[in-house]
Parts: C-alpha cells; structure tokens; sequence
C-alpha cells in the first residue's frame, strides 16, 4: 500500500462507506468529520492545508466556510446534488466544484416505484393489522399501479427512470418541468396544479434549491386530491413540510412517501404517526451499486484535478 501524499490535504465533511474512505487514506492525507462543520471547523481538521473538500448536495459548502480554506482548490459532492455549495463563491476563487452526475438515478427511481407501490397496495398499515390480530378486518380495497395517472415533478435522469418503469404498469404520464423535453414519456404541463389535479400519485424528482423550494404546496396537495399519493425522492425542501401535515389531517391526500424532508433528520410525529406515511432516512439513492459509481466519480475527479488534468466532473461554473 502506498503512503498518503502528505501535500494532498482532503477534508471529508460527510458520512462515507469504509471502501471508500480506505481508497482516500491511501492517496490522500485524509480528515475525517462525518457530522459536519458544526460551529467551527475543529483545528484536527488542519483548515489551513485543506486543498479538498467531499461533501454532498444536502451538506454543501458555504462562501464563508470556503473563506476559512485557504488552501482549498476543489469541492466534491459525493452524489449528483450539489445545490447547497456556493458555486459562485467557488468560482471566484477558482475552486473546482465536482458531483457524480446519474450515479444514483436509477436506485433512486427504483426506491421511488417501491414507495408508490407501498403506499396504493397499503403495505405498511396492512402488515400492522395483521400483526395485531387483524386478518379478517383488514382486507379493504387498496389502489393499484396499474393504470394510473402518475405525475412527475422533474424530468432529468431520476425522472426518465421513474417514467420508463411506470410504463410497466401501464400508467398514464405526465410532467412537470422549467421547459418540455420533446423525447420524454408523457404529456408537458406547465402548471404543476394542472398536473396534480389529473394524477393519482405524484413523485417529485427535480433539483433543489431555492428554485423549487416549496413548489409541491398546499394548492399543489389540494389539487392532488383526497385519493392522490405524494412522494418525495428529490430533496426536502421541494414539499413544504406544513402543508403536507395540513393536508394529511384534512384528509386532502391519500398518503405520502418520503425519502427527504425538510430540517432532516427530525421528523414531525404528525407524520410518523400517520398510518399511510412512510419515511425512509435519505437512504432512496444508496445500493452497492450507487455507492461505488460516486466512489468512481469522486476518485477520478481527485486524480485529475491533482495531475492537473481536464477534471471530467466538473459543475458548471456560476
């Protein structure tokens, strides 16, 4: 095994699988702080030699916290998202900003059909009934997939996914999107009420950040209707949180999937507490698979940076 450069300062401010961070020890001098930033970047972490960050799209890196890096010369986003760095701040300074474009969209569509089918067929609320005695007095007509109206909130690469497994299930497609995509699956809405109102579940599968924050509102919800599903496979802050719980207590929806949400990881007990509510931890896009491709992406952006090489990965600059 060979000896860490000692010159190649890398800051992992995010959780990484062992394999990933045994790759970084090898070639890299690596600080290892999988809860964060925090207040202040602890002194173990040796800002002044930083000359890498891993982060992800949640996480992020702020201008402030790239100003205490002097050193700093790239950003990678371990995953596709990155909306939380500040590009523009990097760019500035001329620090790259890399991500792993496509290297979880199909776990994570995977993990969005699993949710629709777990929410129509009642999996989660049935399996308790059962568990409590209740065999003969839990068979009540459930929702299928097949033949439905689905709606998709974004239509980059998770999105083409969910569409074309849809198309399994003979479901009718519609979209939602900055503009139409003329070889998507589906019928354009510009309005994304329009959309809602002619949906029976409703996936959200767009980028975050302050464009879509709150764009699945409370007119959207209503909109979806009392027997419409919601999921969430994007990023929290794209479903306003209180109108989902408002909604839900209404009855105005049927039930919600969510792998994100907003102030992750606490989650209201109004939620947990609803039986047609399933959330899983931001877990939709991580399968052996998914993890090694970011591993790929974010090694090989390291390396060519490093050797001063066209870095593949690189975000577009702000």
């Amino acid at each position: 095994m060979s000896a860490p450069q000692s010159g190649k300062h890398v800051l992992a401010l995010i959780a990484l699988p062992d394999v990933t961070l045994d790759a970084l020890r090898r070639d890299y001098t690596l600080r290892y702080h999988p809860d964060g930033w925090g207040e202040a970047l602890p002194a173990s972490a040796d800002p002044v030699n930083v000359r890498a960050v891993i982060t992800n799209g949640s996480t992020g890196l702020s201008g402030a916290q790239m100003a205490a890096l002097p050193a700093l010369e790239i950003v990678s986003a371990f995953g596709a998202g990155y909306e939380n760095i500040d590009v523009a701040a990097a760019t500035r300074r001329g620090i790259v900003v890399t991500h792993a474009p496509g290297a979880n969209a199909a776990t994570v569509a995977d993990h969005a059909i699993g949710l629709l089918l777990a929410l129509a067929r009642g999996y989660a609320p049935l399996t308790e009934a059962v568990r409590a005695g209740r065999w003969r007095t839990s068979r009540a007509e459930r929702p299928t997939l097949t033949g439905a109206r689905l709606g998709i909130v974004g239509m980059g690469r998770i999105g083409r996914l969910i569409a074309a497994r849809a198309q399994g299930f003979d479901m009718t497609l519609g979209y939602h999107a900055r503009r139409p995509h003329d070889d998507a699956r589906g019928r354009y809405y510009a309005d994304l009420t329009e959309l809602a109102a002619v949906s029976d579940f409703l996936v959200i599968a767009c980028n975050g950040g302050a464009a879509t924050k709150h764009l699945v509102s409370s007119k959207v919800l209503q909109a979806l209707g009392p027997n419409g599903y919601v999921v969430n496979v994007s990023r929290g802050s794209v479903l306003d949180t209180q109108a989902l719980i408002d909604a839900l207590a209404q009855a105005a929806i049927a039930g919600a999937g969510l792998d994100v949400i907003e102030d992750e990881p606490a989650v209201p007990r109004a939620l947990l507490d609803h039986p047609d509510v399933l959330v899983t931890p931001h877990i939709a896009g991580r399968s052996p698979a998914s993890l090694s491709a970011q591993r790929d992406a974010l090694l090989a952006s390291l390396a060519q940076h490093f050797a001063h090489a066209p870095v593949e990965f690189a975000v577009p600059v702000a």
